[in-house]
């Protein structure tokens, strides 16, 4: 029974989709709707000793080159105790300990080397200031558990017993890396205090919380006077508690005075995490965009409540499609969606969405940071939340590829494909395909993301789509084209690596041939596109799942 109707799940997507093939999607140059800020160049990890590894340096350096703007890397980890070896869910710095006689000794050796790799890469940190040392911890034992237990039912969760202790060592760690990296780079850095201290990575209370955040961040500014300072990191406000949370923090710096100064309490920018939640239904991976949506909007709202704060920047610190990086397909198959087009799709369609909402809300968005980087001497394509696999790029870090290329404003697109965002807010991608675009303009160039997304990953015909670029400078009588492709057989190693059989070990020559299907490849050679009347027109087939890039130059 299950296998029949996983079939009729895919004959009513399939119809569906048949329903749509010739969807029209009109994009305007004329019209700007505002700018296309990065907010894609922002990544981050649980277990910042990965950074200093090979394929660790590798994919920084990439990251760095996929975009001209400032590529911001957000790590756990940073202040805990420990020897530098990584782990799924783990990693440390050894930043601080105490002498016999309890003096604190601090020592940036390892931590050095990570922020010495973000500066090679031309990377720039946003500084994670957590977690608690062993020798602050009100709970110093057992200091660490392991994955896939509760990592979280540890030392270094717990409160620090010297909040002065904690500040001076925040201090120190500013200070540092201020004479290490310059004061001009350090002014272009975050600092955002501790991860997700509403649910169990914190085991303080939530005043607890906000005297951590106002001892923290007088040790920050004691050092850096104008260093960008801000929090709280909550799990998605879609949730009461989160949302409650949220707010309290809020009212905390709007009315209260910091436990550290007496004074004001600092806030230079608001963040919180959003997360989907995909599952497994009959058989098949079903997305859960909408989800990811709600933490969004419940976020802006609450942000939007505080007149003061409503112009502050807003970094959504942790943006995916579910929680837990370090959750393989193996042991979570509803996590299957990490290795091919469907995670690169699902993107796509959360960038607009996010843009919507911020606009709609009129929230100063500047990131929406994805929680996936790299796990050194993991099986190849292993369902992991990555961005690569063993130094081989997956699907997904081509979507940051084509975001990339986009740059500008912002400007007008209308798709009779298009699945209304209020909709995709209440409840996903789930009656139709989500067939949109995404378009940006410079004063020579034109980008237009197109993707055909649906939550429910089951098979489904292509659709046409007939583009109408208008809004062309009269004196472009033809526009320089070009066409990428993220789809099952373009810009996707997986689909290369399953084709070789899946070998757990490549050959050096298997690996070669994966690491080139892994970058952004162009579906068609440039080509000369007539324009009529400032106008350019452009069909083309777009299969289920995937993503393309047109980019127009004159």
């Amino acid at each position: 029974m299950p296998r029949i109707i996983y079939l009729l799940a895919a004959l009513a997507v399939a119809l569906s989709c048949e329903t749509q093939t010739a969807t029209n999607v009109r994009v305007d140059l004329s019209i700007n709707e505002g700018a296309f800020s990065p907010i894609y160049s922002w990544f981050g990890y649980d277990e910042p000793n990965y950074t200093t590894m090979q394929h660790g340096r590798e994919l920084l350096r990439e990251l760095h080159d996929l975009t001209p703007a400032p590529v911001y890397v957000r790590t756990h980890n940073l202040l805990t105790t420990g020897d530098g070896r990584p782990d799924l869910k783990w990693g440390s710095t050894n930043a601080y300990t105490e002498d016999a006689q309890g003096k604190p000794i601090y020592s940036w050796t390892i931590l050095d080397q990570i922020f010495d790799a973000y500066a090679a890469a031309g990377v720039r940190p946003m500084v994670e200031i957590g977690f608690t040392p062993q020798a602050l911890s009100t709970r110093p034992d057992p200091y660490r558990t392991s994955f896939p237990g509760n990592v979280t039912d540890a030392g270094w969760s717990y409160p620090p017993k010297d909040y002065k202790r904690w500040q001076d060592l925040v201090h120190a760690l500013a200070e540092h890396l201020e004479q290490r990296y310059g004061k001009n780079e350090v002014a272009t850095w975050y600092w955002e205090v501790w991860n997700e201290p509403d649910i169990s990575y914190w085991k303080g209370t939530q005043e607890d919380y906000n005297r951590l955040y106002d001892y923290a961040v007088a040790g920050v500014r004691s050092a850096l006077p104008h260093a960008r300072v801000g929090g709280p990191a909550t799990t998605g406000p879609a949730g009461s508690h989160a949302a409650h949370y949220l707010q309290a923090f809020l009212e905390h710096c709007a009315k209260g005075t910091s436990a550290a100064t007496g004074g004001a309490v600092p806030l230079d920018f608001i963040s919180f995490h959003a997360k989907g939640r995909p599952n497994l239904v009959e058989g098949h991976v079903q997305m859960g965009l909408g989800k990811e949506l709600q933490d969004v909007a419940a976020g802006f709202a609450i942000v939007h409540s505080f007149p003061r704060f409503q112009k502050l920047p807003i970094i959504l610190s942790e943006a995916d499609p579910e929680g837990c990086a370090a959750c393989s397909a193996r042991t979570h198959p509803q996590n299957a969606y990490r290795n091919g087009p469907l995670y690169a799709c699902y993107t796509a369609a959360a960038i607009k969405a996010l843009f919507q909402l911020a606009d709609r809300n009129q929230a100063n968005l500047i990131s929406m940071l994805t929680w996936a980087f790299e796990f050194e001497e993991q099986p190849y394509f292993d369902g992991l939340r990555t961005l690569a696999s063993n130094g081989v790029d997956k699907p997904v870090l081509n979507v940051f590829r084509i975001a990339g290329l986009m740059a500008g404003n912002r400007v007008r697109v209308e798709s009779d494909g298009a699945v209304e965002l209020d909709d995709i807010v209440k409840s996903g991608v789930r009656q139709k395909h989500d067939i949109d675009a995404l378009a940006t303009r410079t004063q020579n160039q034109a980008a237009v993301m197109l993707w055909n997304y649906h939550d429910d990953d089951v098979p489904a015909p292509p659709a046409t789509v007939d583009l109408t670029i208008q809004g062309l400078p009269p004196s472009a009588h033809r526009v320089l084209f070009q066409h990428y492709r993220i789809d099952d057989h373009h810009s996707n190693a997986y689909s290369v690596w399953k084709q070789m059989g899946s070998p757990a070990q490549p050959t050096p020559e298997q690996v070669a041939q994966l690491q080139a299907a892994g970058k952004l490849e162009l579906l068609d050679s440039p080509q000369w596109l007539s324009v009529e009347a400032g106008t350019a027109k452009i069909q083309v087939s777009l299969p289920h799942q995937a993503v393309s890039l047109m980019h127009l130059s004159w």
